[in-house]
């Protein structure tokens, strides 16, 4: 049933993936106005690249053409790809925590202090403390959950894309 979501309905999954990242960033925004708790640079890092997933996958679902699907859910892989790198980075760090220095600054106090040519630089290479773990749910942290929904969002996409080409490929075989 679901898989033929993939076939019969590609501009709907691409949608639901876009809609999953806007869901997750949310929550992010959600744990820190609400319950408080401050992201590190490689958190907004990881928000960086759902951004670009949920822009990529909505812009593809909003066309009609296959390549478009196959392109979108190609480019919004490699999105979801460097945000599961950055989480799987920071589950690094959370878990074997280095003995001095922390990831630097915060993202705020680097806008506030640096010119944006400077401080984008300096938000890859990281700021405040990313090893700090301050929220869990069934014992992962927001870094490990946020690495496992980029994957889920990574598989599906290239499951779309494959099935999308698969699908193509067969048409032209039989013209």
């Amino acid at each position: 049933m679901v898989l033929n979501w993939f076939d019969t309905a590609p501009r709907r999954v691409l949608a639901l993936v876009a809609l999953a990242c806007v869901a997750m960033l949310a929550f992010g925004l959600y744990l820190q106005h609400v319950v408080g708790l401050e992201p590190c640079p490689m958190c907004i890092v990881q928000r960086y690249a759902l951004v670009l997933v949920a822009l990529v996958a909505g812009v593809a679902a909003s066309f009609k053409g296959r390549a478009v699907h196959v392109t979108g859910s190609l480019l919004a892989v490699l999105a979801a790809g460097f945000g599961a790198f950055v989480a799987a980075r920071q589950s690094f760090l959370q878990w074997y925590p280095p003995e001095t220095a922390s990831c630097g600054r915060d993202f705020y106090g680097m806008i506030e202090t640096f010119p944006l040519k400077r401080a984008i630089p300096m938000i890859f290479r990281g700021g405040g403390d990313c090893t700090k773990v301050d929220w869990t749910f069934l014992g992962g942290s927001i870094a490990n959950w946020s690495f496992v929904c980029f994957v889920v969002l990574g598989v599906i996409l290239l499951v779309l894309a494959g099935r999308r080409l698969r699908g193509g490929a067969r048409r032209h075989a039989f013209a």
